[in-house]
């Protein structure tokens, strides 16, 4: 698959967690009242299992036999480093700046982004 296939296919399944992430954090921050850290927290790990799936089976296939469950490994160790990087971001926004949350919330995306194609690419589905 030539690389620019790849990063459009990582582009559209990113616009699709960005909104379901989005939209977890807009219901439990606005209807459900709860803070924006543990909006943040439920809704990458909402948009996480959507993301692997099609990672393993649309932006990242491999023709040879793969093991999942070293594959669902890579992809939390990833998605540690990835929303590590993007909770610190929104901290540091929203507690060092002055940041609005949900602003914050949307710059986060980006580093996540960055950071989680690169880890998946390199090390999940090499």
């Amino acid at each position: 698959m030539k690389e620019s296939t790849r990063i459009f296919r990582f582009a559209i399944i990113g616009t699709l967690n960005a909104l379901i992430t989005a939209a977890v954090v807009w219901i439990m921050m606005d209807e459900l009242g709860i803070n924006y850290m543990l909006s943040n927290v439920v809704a990458y790990v909402v948009a996480q299992t959507h993301n692997f799936l099609w990672s393993k089976y649309w932006i990242f296939p491999t023709e040879k036999k793969s093991n999942t469950w070293r594959q669902v490994l890579l992809f939390s160790i990833a998605f540690g480093m990835a929303y590590g990087a993007q909770f610190l971001f929104l901290v540091a926004l929203v507690e060092g700046l002055n940041c609005n949350e949900y602003l914050a919330q949307f710059l986060g995306l980006f580093v996540y982004g960055g950071v989680n194609f690169m880890m998946n690419k390199r090390v999940t589905f090499r």
